[in-house]
């Protein structure tokens, strides 16, 4: 069943969820994974950040490397390759004054399975800091990064 998680923009107000399971997140809105083409400009091998949700607009940045810096973004995807151990991307970004993580495993390859979550939509105000390959991402109940949000 996918996951659908909207998160309204002001602070201190209730988010709206629908999902499976009850869960909360600031500032995110999970999507569920899928074999997918690449997105606008953003070629398998790269994680790719956008000005507006779902990957539209304008590309913020791109990156075959570890990316740093101080980008507003209203979207996330990790077009990653297959490679153990620098395949997933630990995300970070700022929103409403605090520094929140997560790990987005990459896009699956076509009839590979749902290996978990790769693209996240933000609201107005979400600042991406960094955005750093990695190994396998813990399983969402054991992950502890705060703002991690949805438990699978």
């Amino acid at each position: 069943m996918p996951t659908r998680i909207r998160v309204l923009p002001r602070a201190g107000t209730a988010a709206l969820i629908t999902l499976a399971t009850t869960a909360a997140t600031v500032g995110v809105a999970a999507v569920p994974a899928a074999a997918e083409p690449n997105p606008p400009g953003c070629p398998r091998g790269h994680v790719c950040a956008y000005s507006g949700n779902g990957q539209s607009g304008s590309l913020v940045f791109k990156s075959v490397g570890d990316w740093r810096g101080s980008a507003a973004a209203r979207s996330v995807f990790n077009n990653g390759k297959r490679h153990p151990g620098a395949d997933h991307i630990q995300l970070t970004w700022t929103y409403n004054g605090r520094t929140w993580s997560r790990c987005l495993h990459y896009n699956p390859y076509p009839g590979q399975p749902d290996p978990g979550e790769y693209k996240i939509d933000f609201v107005d105000g979400v600042v991406i800091k960094s955005a750093t390959w990695r190994g396998e991402c813990p399983a969402r109940s054991a992950d502890a990064t705060p703002g991690s949000g949805v438990k699978r």
